[in-house]
């Protein structure tokens, strides 16, 4: 009889502390919006606590409806003119985001939905989060090594070789611009 040694057993890495933390965040979450609308319907009544909901989903219905149609009125416009305005960016989507908030039934939703509603909050989050969610980035490109325009020949520019028709340099300058 013969006896294999197993294959030693692989030492499989498993999902890093910060992913693990947010898996955790989104199970507990929903258990924390509901003991939120639990203890405001002991604390006032289960009535008031039911129309809070209804309210919200309502509230946030409207919002993205009425901002909505001004978005695609502005994206049609951006998209005519080539240019994406930062307003669209940031007021338009961040109404939208909290009506999306303001539908998801509890407490914390409804507060993180008015802390993004509310522009000075909102500049001051993003301020202090420590994940950069913002930069902008203007790119000016030239490219040397310019072909003919019939495209035969080796190209024009500083490289030239038995390859240059592959050979394109693309040199660029950017300026990171935080608000």
């Amino acid at each position: 009889m013969v006896h294999q040694n197993p294959a030693p057993a692989v030492a499989s890495r498993g999902p890093s502390r910060h992913i693990q933390g947010m898996q955790w965040f989104f199970l507990l979450f929903p258990f924390l919006e509901l003991w939120t609308l639990i203890e405001l319907g002991a604390a006032t009544s289960p009535l008031l606590a039911l129309g809070w909901v209804f309210l919200g989903v309502f509230l946030g219905m409207a919002m993205i409806r009425r901002q909505g149609l001004s978005m695609l009125r502005q994206a049609q416009q951006d998209s005519e003119s080539g240019l994406i305005t930062p307003r669209f960016l940031g007021d338009d989507l961040a109404v939208v985001t909290s009506g999306l908030l303001l539908m998801v039934p509890g407490l914390v939703t409804d507060i993180m939905a008015l802390v993004v509603l509310i522009g000075p909050l909102r500049r001051v989050l993003l301020k202090v989060t420590p994940v950069r969610t913002r930069s902008s980035m203007h790119v000016h490109m030239t490219a040397r090594g310019r072909r003919r325009p019939d495209s035969q020949g080796p190209a024009q520019g500083p490289s030239q070789g038995p390859s240059s028709q592959e050979n394109i340099t693309i040199e660029g300058d950017y300026n990171r611009l935080d608000d």
